[in-house]
């Protein structure tokens, strides 16, 4: 018989900068350095240079005092429980209904950890930290992925829970969307394509949820295609006028809610034509959102669905025909290829 070798043990789990444990609890560097300054919850050791290091066990203790400070324990009382130094002070029943990883965590799910150190931060109302951590993914990933991988989970988990738990998470969610909304609107555009058709982007009259089309704003406009962002709820009249002026490529709806899909609305929209006569342009028009679900797609517009692919079908739209040259442009047969397609949902 031949020995049977010990087994080998696993490598040790490498120690993490700070900014990589901020952004897997979802707290602000800036956080993490105050509470070692004030509680002594740091890492256990540095390398040259002061650079922290933290190691699994750091990590967890973070861990407990983001758990215990997210029910309403004081930090200081957070911090000493964390160290094994005194027992947690208990939170009142609507602290504890929103403790992460508790009876009150967000239903994420398998989600990316970027999405849940967002969510922890969102419901500890850590608004510094929600910053930070969105202007994080945006840089790290681009549009497309922050929203659809970290993003999107998050609001549509903040959006279950209130729906299940009543006005308890309305702050919640209040605070990560302008969050949102102010992380997309900073996103810098690379420069526009120059002689090329704008997409008009705007929300059905009475649509008051416009992230998901501010997601698709900010993705067109790191590829440099022209946009012109109406925002919630434009008049519909103010919508036919912006058509009629701009002379859009491509013109997207979003509705969220069956009540605000128009149908009436699109076909007057997908009438508007332009130019001089014999050159009579039309624009592409692009029906986004849950809104539109379960209806007929009218005469000269196409249904949209994602973000990803919908960015192309727009972009692609966007790089055909120039001014001129769009007589009778809309959603032809390659658009009607490339759908599905879209803004989000």
């Amino acid at each position: 018989m031949y020995p049977v070798p010990a087994p080998v043990p696993p490598p040790p789990e490498p120690a993490l900068s700070t900014g990589a444990v901020a952004r897997r609890l979802g707290v602000s560097p800036t956080t993490l350095r105050s509470w070692e300054r004030r509680y002594a919850i740091g890492p256990a050791r540095r390398e040259d240079g002061r650079h922290r290091r933290w190691t699994p066990e750091d990590i967890a203790r973070l861990d407990e005092m983001c758990r215990l400070t997210a029910r309403g324990v004081p930090p200081s009382e957070a911090a000493r429980a964390a160290l094994g130094e005194a027992p947690a002070a208990r939170a009142g029943d609507r602290a504890a209904a929103v403790t992460p990883g508790g009876p009150g965590a967000l239903p994420l799910g398998e989600v990316r950890p970027e999405a849940r150190g967002l969510a922890r931060a969102a419901v500890r109302l850590d608004a510094p930290a929600v910053a930070d951590l969105l202007e994080a993914a945006l840089a790290e990933h681009g549009p497309v992925t922050a929203w659809e991988e970290i993003i999107a989970p998050t609001l549509h988990a903040v959006g279950r829970k209130w729906a299940s738990a009543g006005e308890r998470y309305i702050e919640v969610e209040h605070l990560l969307s302008w969050h949102v909304s102010a992380a997309l609107h900073r996103a810098r555009p690379a420069p526009e394509r120059s002689h090329t058709p704008p997409v008009l982007l705007a929300c059905a009259p009475g649509e008051l949820h416009s992230l998901p089309i501010e997601a698709l704003a900010a993705a067109l406009g790191e590829l440099g295609v022209p946009v012109r962002m109406f925002g919630a709820a434009l008049p519909a009249e103010a919508l036919r006028d912006a058509v009629r002026r701009t002379g859009p490529c491509a013109a997207v709806l979003w509705s969220q809610s069956r009540t605000t899909a128009d149908r009436a609305l699109v076909r007057s929209v997908a009438g508007i034509a332009w130019g001089p006569p014999g050159a009579r342009g039309h624009s592409a028009l692009l029906l986004a959102g849950p809104g539109w679900d379960g209806r007929d797609t009218q005469p000269r517009a196409e249904r949209l669905f994602g973000l990803r692919s919908g960015v192309a079908v727009i972009a692609a739209l966007a790089a055909g025909p120039g001014p001129g040259q769009g007589a009778g442009r809309g959603p032809g047969p390659a658009a009607g290829r490339a759908a599905p397609a879209a803004c989000g949902s």
